[in-house]
């Protein structure tokens, strides 16, 4: 059966959601940069695996533009850049040669190309509403996966919102901080500020490990300061 014909639901299997601190499903597909085994190409770094609709469309234009410019940020994170969308390499590759024109960047993370639906379908990245003639196109889709392989965070939007990848940042860092310091993280902080002590642990305690300029808001409330990478 080509994939033009397929029902609905052979692309929305509701059994195969992702869901946090599952292991990334692995996958190898050809990209941008040849032939990638997904799990060997990220195994021990912090990964951003994002997803396009399609090539030449302006949103996603616009977030590859600013993908290169960010790429020292990402760098200096140990941080993995992937991308997908549905068409062919080669169609690919003279979409990045745009971007590259268009923002005067050099782009050159990997784009998989996903013409069979299949990653797609792996990371739940298809939209019901939006298809071309071979099946439903990907919403504007991100994981953030671990070093170990799981799955950190889950962002879908709709493909006509660019992404906020300021906020990317900010949850890397954030990850970083919480993994090794077991610290909590309060709305909207920021790379500097306060951070919330671990529940259940006496004061005495959050002060021998975080120092004594901490503010107890509640006593399971206390906000120390960020603890030094």
């Amino acid at each position: 059966m080509s994939s033009s014909t397929r029902s609905e639901s052979s692309f929305f299997d509701k059994s195969k959601i992702l869901h946090l601190d599952d292991i990334a499903p692995d996958f190898t597909a050809d990209s941008t940069l040849g032939k990638i085994s997904f799990h060997d190409y990220i195994k021990g770094s912090w990964t951003v695996f994002f997803s396009h609709c399609k090539s030449f469309t302006p949103v996603c234009t616009s977030e590859l533009g600013l993908l290169a410019k960010l790429k020292d940020e990402f760098t200096k994170r140990g941080v993995k850049v992937i991308g997908l969308d549905v068409d062919d390499v080669e169609t690919q590759k003279k979409w990045i040669k745009d971007v590259n024109d268009i923002y005067r960047c050099d782009f050159d993370f990997p784009l998989i190309s996903d013409k069979d639906r299949k990653v797609s379908m792996l990371y739940n990245f298809l939209n019901k509403t939006s298809s071309d003639d071979s099946g439903p196109l990907p919403l504007r889709g991100l994981y953030i996966i671990s070093p170990d392989l799981k799955i950190k965070t889950i962002l879908l939007l709709p493909p006509e919102i660019g992404r906020n990848f300021d906020e990317v940042f900010r949850y890397i860092d954030g990850f970083n901080l919480v993994y090794k310091y077991k610290v909590q993280l309060p709305a909207n902080w920021k790379k500097g500020e306060k951070v919330l002590a671990p529940m259940k642990v006496s004061e005495s305690e959050v002060k021998k490990t975080f120092g004594g300029d901490l503010n107890k808001v509640r006593d399971y409330m206390i906000l120390v300061n960020e603890p030094r990478m």
